[in-house]
């Protein structure tokens, strides 16, 4: 049966244009017709009278930790609960993330493999959440940061033979620490971790199986050795330079900025109980993550969403303060709303059914109360959430 949506403000985000008297037809999961009312009258089918309201594409967060607690100490928090707890509260905050208009994420490491059975459970229809793809354990050096939920190697052969491991688990893209991290004690964010030949190899094994790959990145160095390597997408980029920025332009490499995870850090502070270490870093590095994340913006980097949602008090389901903070440092609503949308969508290769809405792609949308391509705070008003044509809010 097919169901039409009119009464919409419809927000054709591949364009960056609004469409006010707009009209959407969806049949089996699968939209039929989006675009002008006038174009699209005339249609059989359950009529849903939406009032005004914006549509736009669901949403997409490229970095995410599903099993993180966004507790003030997620790290503790994995250390001392147990794997069922872990996985319970993971459910939780999968809902929570769907609830709220996010259709597809990238999980950027997780504990043991916990998150494949949440995923497995999502795509069973068990459990609601977005759609999934998961990197397993991230490949650091010998106490690198992350070394505590990843694989640590310390040779070319060593970070094959662990990319290999994780492609064995099933894994959708390969993760891959060039440098240090705020949430690891005793290392610094800037520092080059593994080499660039450490990192080629690994890649070159991600690709060889038709994977991406994503890279921590937050120092120059770093962030270079991992594009010379061959990465697909920098994560945080948190010192860039003009010569990284040349490189990402030359090599079409992803920037996902995670403006949230500091910003959450350094409000809440150690008052909320954030490891002290953690909030000296993140204070140290927020004045350069704001304007690498505009250099890269002004210079035509290609800009992704992504919360890494689950660090300190970056609380799953609350996803859209990221798009909040891009235009807050230098984006148009409209930008950000499809760097959210379409840009993630060609991120996770997922383009062919996300990130747009278009005749034959999946029936993924949300539904806001008020204009988000005017004032974008409004965001926050989502009404609806369809995922495959049906409401799970």
């Amino acid at each position: 049966m097919k169901t039409v949506f009119k009464n919409l403000r419809y927000i054709d985000v591949k364009e960056e244009r609004v469409i006010e008297d707009g009209l959407i037809i969806i049949e089996d999961g699968r939209i039929e017709y989006a675009g002008d009312a006038e174009k699209g009258q005339g249609a059989d089918g359950e009529i849903i009278d939406l009032e005004g309201m914006t549509l736009l594409p669901g949403l997409v967060d490229g970095h995410i930790h599903s099993l993180f607690d966004a507790s003030s100490d997620p790290f503790g928090s994995l250390a001392e609960d147990s794997a069922s707890l872990i996985t319970i509260k993971a459910v939780s905050f999968m809902e929570e993330t769907v609830r709220n208009g996010i259709v597809a994420v990238r999980d950027m490491g997780g504990l043991d493999y916990l998150e494949f059975g949440l995923k497995e459970s999502i795509d069973n229809g068990l459990i609601a959440g977005p759609e999934m793809q998961l990197a397993g354990k991230l490949i650091t050096m010998t106490g690198g940061h992350g070394h505590f939920i990843g694989r640590e190697v310390d040779s070319p052969a060593e970070a094959r033979k662990a990319a290999r491991e994780q492609l064995k688990a099933g894994v959708d893209f390969i993760k891959i620490m060039a440098t240090g991290g705020v949430m690891t004690e005793g290392v610094e964010p800037g520092a080059p971790q593994l080499t660039e030949e450490e990192m080629a190899a690994a890649i070159a094994e991600a690709h060889k199986a038709g994977r991406k790959t994503a890279s921590h990145a937050k120092g120059t160095d770093g962030i270079e050795n991992a594009i010379r390597a061959g990465i697909d997408s920098i994560e945080h980029g948190v010192f860039l330079d003009d010569e990284a920025i040349e490189l990402m332009l030359e090599n079409e490499v992803y920037l996902v900025p995670t403006l949230a995870a500091v910003h959450c850090i350094v409000e809440e502070g150690v008052e909320a109980g954030i490891p002290e270490f953690a909030v000296k870093k993140s204070e140290a590095v927020m004045e350069s993550h704001i304007r690498s994340f505009q250099m890269a913006r002004e210079a035509g980097v290609k800009i992704a969403m992504g919360t890494d949602a689950g660090t300190p008090l970056n609380i799953h389901g609350n996803n859209l303060y990221e798009i909040e903070l891009m235009v807050e440092y230098g984006m148009e609503p409209l930008e950000a709303i499809r760097a959210a949308t379409v840009t993630g969508a060609e991120m996770l290769e997922l383009d062919d059914k996300l990130g747009t809405l278009e005749s034959g792609k999946a029936a993924h949308f949300v539904v806001i109360d008020g204009k988000p391509d005017q004032d974008i705070r409004d965001i926050y008003n989502v009404k609806q959430v369809y995922k495959d044509g049906r409401q799970v809010r």
